[in-house]
């Protein structure tokens, strides 16, 4: 199924109130979806597949690949990163996707917010003068890193991932931004594990399209 991107972000803006346009945002204040955006980011749950006690006993998995398995949920899920974006327009320098599913729709975001995409990798996968960050897991420990010369010093920041789990990644990823001299202004997930309790590790403003 196609989209024309102009098409969606006109329709979208003519469903915003003009106070939520306006609406003034700071660092640690997410940005006010409209209910139409909310409205449509919840009918994604009904395309995704769950898996229950993975990958532990007592954790429900939200499988997102399955929502790319069907044209009407991946064009669902641009009226919602596109309105989205036009929530945010003109607030966003940088969209950083975080390995591997920020991947996925970080770029199309990047694409409807004008600006670039940077990508947080695990260790070892990026070339050039990087930075990383070494952070803890319930066993051991990660590390991920980013190219240093991807960001400049002020700019602002979108972090994108799909899901917060514990909420190490997600957090890492934001304090090497930051560690760099940029500033995160949102990080946008699709949804959260809510028996892991991840985002109040999260030191950061935080939007779940998914409830």
């Amino acid at each position: 199924m196609g989209w024309d991107l102009n098409l969606l972000l006109s329709y979208f803006l003519t469903q915003f109130p003009a106070e939520i346009l306006s609406c003034p945002r700071n660092h640690i204040m997410p940005p006010i979806l409209p209910r139409s955006v909310s409205a449509n980011a919840e009918k994604l749950k009904e395309f995704f597949v769950y898996y229950p006690d993975f990958p532990k006993k007592g954790i429900q998995f939200w499988d997102i690949f399955a929502l790319y398995s069907n044209p009407e949920a991946v064009c669902l899920l641009n009226l919602v990163l596109a309105g989205y974006a036009e929530v945010m327009k003109g607030e966003i320098d940088v969209v950083v996707g975080i390995e591997a599913r920020g991947f996925l729709f970080g770029p199309t975001l990047a694409n409807l917010l004008n600006c670039t995409f940077v990508p947080v990798r695990k260790k070892g996968k990026l070339p050039g003068k990087i930075r990383q960050k070494t952070y803890t897991l319930e066993y051991g420990s990660d590390t991920i890193e980013i190219q240093e010369n991807s960001l400049k010093a002020g700019q602002r920041v979108l972090v994108v991932d799909d899901c917060i789990a514990t909420g190490g990644t997600l957090n890492a990823s934001c304090n090497l931004v930051e560690e760099i001299g940029a500033k995160v202004v949102d990080c946008l997930v699709i949804y959260e594990i809510p028996e892991l309790k991840g985002s109040e590790k999260i030191s950061y403003p935080i939007t779940q399209l998914c409830s």
